[in-house]
């Protein structure tokens, strides 16, 4: 009996000392990670979760403990989304805001909104629905200094409240958690690199962009959606705008700056559509964006040639196109979220018919 304890204490002595490890490794501390909404999701290290709460203009890290299955064998399809998360949450109304897939082990995570509740909610290979729990995790969080104000300004239908479009879009690339959104001041178009573990996050980056559906130089807009790619070598974003400039920035031109980079508007997508959700990929050989919109439908577009697109610098008028190759993917209609889910396919949320619910669909890559 006194052996059998002695080597429990081992054991538990070495588990212990592993997730103290971890936790000093990430600065992650046990706790509840506390939200006030639920907007953006994006994986990182390990089994980290990056959730982006928009209204507490803020990042929490968290340790999720999904360390099993293989996104190579994962399936996910699932009908009647929101019904589903309702019966789990008991909640009589769900908004699902963001979709990501575990990359290690294709398990995917919902972001929702559930009677103006904020939750998470984790999708096994198999479609096994659970709410993850954020009471006593490992965490960590990081605010925003330079977040607009939570407040409505403007009147009538300019009225809008700018803390809302505080976080737009996350991404972990190469170290570092790429954030998009507004900050406060002149020129709030922002783009911003957050070291992690996480430290005292510095003022976001203004972005200025040419818009050729409106002719004109614009630093106001939020970049809705976005991808960290490599260009011919170069780490780079490409990201969507509202009424649809797709933009080049290089990494580089935010780390040689403390105020202002202007991108490369590389493409024009067309105007009256907002984009909803970008991922890349390989295929034969070659790499591809796709780009799902609010109008538009799902985009392919060719990322060949990008280094050498010197970009847009004349008004495209009439809801034209211009730029980047593109073709539209008619078999993926009223397509909201999507994610990678491994080398041949990816998991998207489609909008369902006639009010019918929303369904999660394993499809594979065009």
């Amino acid at each position: 009996m006194l052996k059998w304890l002695r080597f429990s204490a081992v054991v538990l002595g070495c588990i212990g000392a592993a997730e103290i490890q971890a936790a000093d490794q990430w600065g992650l501390t046990m706790g509840t990670a506390e939200l006030q909404s639920a907007k953006s999701l994006a994986f990182g290290p390990q089994d980290i979760l990056f959730i982006a709460d928009a209204k507490a203009a803020a990042i929490i890290a968290v340790a999720t403990g999904d360390t099993e299955g293989t996104a190579g064998t994962s399936s996910i399809n699932v009908s009647d989304v929101e019904k589903n998360v309702a019966g789990l949450l008991q909640a009589k109304a769900v908004t699902i805001n963001d979709l990501a897939v575990n990359p290690a082990t294709g398990t995917a995570f919902l972001a929702v909104t559930a009677d103006d509740a904020p939750a998470i909610i984790q999708i096994d290979g198999a479609g096994k629905m659970k709410p993850l729990s954020l009471k006593e995790v490992r965490f960590a969080r990081v605010d925003l200094r330079d977040a607009p104000e939570d407040k409505v300004v403007g009147e009538g239908r300019r009225a809008k409240n700018n803390r809302q479009d505080s976080i737009t879009d996350i991404a972990f690339f190469e170290g570092k958690l790429i954030v998009s959104g507004l900050r406060s001041g002149q020129s709030p178009s922002a783009l911003r690199e957050l070291n992690f573990p996480f430290a005292e996050a510095d003022r976001g980056i203004s972005v200025q962009i040419y818009h050729a559906a409106h002719g004109k130089e614009e630093d106001y807009a939020a970049m809705r959606t976005f991808v960290p790619v490599m260009i011919d070598g170069e780490p780079s974003i490409l990201g969507a705008y509202v009424c649809t400039p797709l933009v080049r920035i290089p990494l580089k031109d935010l780390e040689n700056t403390s105020t202002t980079v202007r991108a490369t508007t590389v493409a024009e997508l067309g105007n009256r559509n907002q984009p909803l959700d970008l991922i890349t990929y390989r295929k034969d050989g070659a790499e591809f964006l796709l780009l799902s919109n609010s109008a538009r439908g799902v985009m392919k577009i060719e990322t060949e040639g990008l280094k050498e697109n010197k970009g847009l610098s004349e008004p495209v008028q009439g809801g034209g196109t211009a730029g980047q190759s593109f073709t539209s993917v008619e078999s993926l209609k009223g397509v909201m979220q999507m994610d990678k889910l491994n080398e041949t396919s990816a998991l998207v949320l489609v909008q369902g018919e006639s009010g019918s619910g929303s369904s999660l669909r394993t499809v594979e890559l065009p």
